[in-house]
């Protein structure tokens, strides 16, 4: 991860150069995590950089922002205007795009009301796991730890506290030289990724578990499930019992920093035969033919980003304008 090409941060309405966009220590999401976020990707193709599926990432950030009683400040419209003008501004071409919503300072306590603050920052992007390992297949173990159930904390809603549970989890795996922790439910099914979802392949049909499971309503785990369809391919959503992933023909990972990932073993044991993974493959190639604008009929999930500064934006408290403090 860099942020050298990174010069300017969006900031509640502001374009601010890197050194300026900042928070005070007092903030309430700094002490108690108390804020919601979208992970969103942008890629290059032959009419500049697309961000993919971008409606469907600020309805989910709004979303998770009311489950938490958070009032976001602007518009989706506003939003979507200035991820594009920050994108351009930086000049980037594939990156990594962060919306941040959080409690910001005011009063601290768990029964604070706080004012809520809005920043998007954009990085170029760099794999987040090694393209050779990618191909090879991740070696991935079964976590101690649990993912946490939906009468615990909202299991839908991508919101900053909760990642301590995936924290635990991949830093946990990681000590034991694995390259992904795979989380159980409280019923002992899986849930998913540290910070993916799953999807098996048996007999040529793919699996996947739902919202029953403890899961985040992946975006690209819906991108799957409708490119797998859309391939022929049956496609079941249930719960999947830790034996069905052992007994699988082929497994993957799919999230917006790790993509689609094949699961090469788990805990030592090979996933199918370790090597060819047809329907992992075609769904893979796929994907990237669409964020990548070589699918005509995919269009929609693309939004492109001007190559240049547009028109001035609609009025509004945040409406994007660059300062530079």
């Amino acid at each position: 991860m860099s942020f050298e090409k990174t010069k300017w941060v969006w900031q509640n309405g502001n374009q601010l150069l890197w050194d300026e966009a900042k928070i005070h220590s007092s903030a309430h999401a700094l002490h108690y995590g108390t804020g919601v976020f979208e992970g969103i990707r942008a890629y290059e193709t032959p009419q500049g950089p697309a961000v993919f599926r971008l409606k469907e990432h600020l309805d989910r950030l709004y979303a998770s922002a009311k489950v938490y009683d958070l009032q976001i400040p602007c518009t989706p419209e506003q939003l979507t205007e200035a991820i594009s003008e920050n994108v351009r501004l930086n000049g980037l071409k594939n990156c990594y795009i962060r919306p941040l919503v959080f409690f910001d300072r005011g009063d601290l306590g768990i029964r604070a009301a706080c004012p809520t603050s809005v920043m998007i920052i954009a990085w170029e992007w760099a794999e987040a796991i090694d393209a050779e390992k990618k191909a090879r297949g991740l070696r991935v173990t079964v976590s101690p730890w649990k993912k946490f159930h939906s009468s615990m904390m909202p299991t839908t809603a991508k919101s900053s506290g909760q990642y301590l549970n995936s924290i635990l989890a991949v830093r946990e795996a990681a000590q034991r030289g694995f390259d992904e922790a795979l989380l159980l439910d409280i019923n002992g099914n899986l849930a998913e990724g540290a910070v993916e979802n799953i999807f098996l392949v048996k007999d040529g049909k793919v699996l996947t578990n739902d919202e029953k499971s403890s899961i985040l309503l992946g975006i690209t785990r819906q991108s799957v499930i409708e490119i797998a369809r859309n391939l022929g391919y049956g496609v079941e959503i249930r719960a999947l019992a830790l034996d069905e992933l052992f007994s699988a023909d082929e497994a993957f990972l799919t999230g917006t920093a790790i993509e689609i990932a094949p699961i090469r073993e788990v805990d030592g044991q090979t996933i199918g035969d370790g090597r060819t993974r047809p329907v992992t493959e075609k769904i893979r190639k796929t994907f990237f033919e669409i964020v990548t604008g070589r699918k005509p009929e995919y269009r929609g999930w693309l939004h492109f980003v001007e190559s240049k500064l547009g028109a001035p934006t609609s009025a509004g408290r945040f409406a994007p304008r660059v300062r530079a403090m």
